[in-house]
């Protein structure tokens, strides 16, 4: 059985920001990465297509970098809605984050086939900063690490 995250931040979105190729539940042709509670920490699961290879038998490292960066961003997003008094479940909008740094460490060759799980760990630097220290696992083996700087979009941002 393929683990999946029942209540994703991802879900609460509005319409005009769930197209990201990486998280957005409207982009059909994207990952849709999901990002939800486990514990104190946030998780991911995804299952990389056959197509997502370097190498015969290998993830490529830009499909691991997008998990990285999205998980990051939902679990800071899913960090300042839980300290303003919400979960994902509830119908108040979550605040949406953006991308500030993304920094991707490879520890070994992801393999092909197996479902990746990433873990955050969200630590709050500023009233509108999060930083995300992910962690991506395969079976189990650590494959990458890595972290995010995430921060509350601006009003602007995507304004025509």
């Amino acid at each position: 059985m393929v683990q999946k995250v029942e209540c994703a931040i991802q879900d609460r979105y509005p319409d005009d920001f769930s197209w990201c190729y990486g998280c957005g539940r409207l982009n059909k042709e994207g990952h849709q990465f999901r990002t939800g509670w486990d514990g104190d920490q946030t998780v991911t699961y995804y299952m990389p297509e056959p197509d997502h290879k370097a190498i015969p038998g290998f993830v490529y490292g830009g499909i691991i970098a997008s998990l990285v960066d999205c998980h990051g961003t939902g679990s800071a997003s899913l960090a300042l809605h839980r300290k303003n008094g919400f979960e994902p479940d509830n119908e108040e909008l979550p605040p949406r984050f953006v991308t500030a740094s993304l920094s991707v460490n490879y520890v070994k060759p992801t393999p092909e086939g197996t479902l990746l799980k990433a873990v955050g760990t969200v630590e709050e630097i500023h009233p509108k900063k999060f930083k995300v220290a992910v962690d991506v696992f395969a079976d189990g083996d650590l494959c990458a690490t890595g972290e995010v700087v995430a921060v509350v979009m601006p009003a602007s941002f995507g304004a025509k």
